[in-house]
């Protein structure tokens, strides 16, 4: 499934942390335009598949960019809600709502107003706080706004496998924008620091993820109450190996 480019070319308000400034600009969704939409359905297919989850079943999907996991999922009958704190994105997502599809702007820190069948953190939109206790209390968070049989799945990178394989530098060209990358690590974060000039203008920004490890989210899980189910290694849900897989999806309740 893919959308329409309608995205209008504003820039973010709220500028107090480097994700609200980078995922909120057009530039985040101009580098990152060609992810695979197959195999985000796939991924889709098989999860809910394996879930088991109810018909017309209920799904909270935490940071969800522009849309396209929520609005493949309501595809499949599910009554989906799309919840990112870029109000850029929610205000393209916006333009797929129907009456079992819908969403908002709200910090995934903080539980939702309403409970569901599952609850889908995907696409590694976790670790990217500034402070540690945003982590545990999204864990939190992710556990009230479950039912009493809803999953919850987060799908972060494995970054043992991340690292090894870890290109320290690149030039990205999208829409004629050349988009200078430099990855490394440091102080346990997965760092890119991303830099381009368009209109004659020259832009910098940073992603910054924890490297966060199984353990790590396990000590988490713990923390937060929270009993760790499955764990899987890639999209087609096969089994997880810290060496070789590319994927860490976690399912909990």
């Amino acid at each position: 499934m893919r959308f329409p480019c309608t995205w209008e070319m504003t820039m973010p308000k709220d500028k107090t942390t480097w994700y609200a400034s980078w995922f909120d600009t057009p530039f985040y969704h101009i580098l990152y335009k060609d992810r695979d939409y197959a195999e985000a359905e796939t991924f889709m297919s098989s999860l809910t598949n394996y879930l088991n989850l109810p018909k017309n079943g209920t799904i909270l999907d935490l940071a969800c960019g522009k849309g396209r996991h929520s609005v493949f999922l309501n595809s499949m009958g599910y009554d989906v809600t799309g919840v990112d704190l870029s109000e850029n994105s929610i205000n393209h997502a916006k333009q797929f709502e129907n009456d079992t599809l819908r969403f908002e702007v709200h910090n995934m820190c903080k539980p939702y107003k309403k409970q569901f069948d599952a609850v889908f953190n995907l696409f590694t939109s976790f670790g990217y706080f500034d402070k540690d206790e945003d982590n545990l209390n999204t864990i939190k968070a992710i556990k009230a706004n479950l039912n009493k049989s809803g999953f919850g799945v987060i799908d972060f990178m494995n970054t043992e496998f991340v690292i090894d394989h870890l290109v320290s530098e690149d030039i990205k060209t999208v829409e004629g924008i050349d988009f200078h990358q430099k990855r490394y690590v440091n102080d346990a974060h997965i760092i890119k620091d991303i830099s381009f000039t368009t209109k004659g203008e020259n832009f910098q920004f940073q992603e910054r993820v924890r490297a966060f490890t199984l353990n790590d989210f396990k000590a988490l899980f713990e923390a937060a109450n929270v009993n760790l189910l499955d764990i899987y290694g890639d999209f087609k849900l096969n089994k997880f190996d810290k060496r070789t897989s590319p994927r860490l999806i976690m399912i909990f309740k």
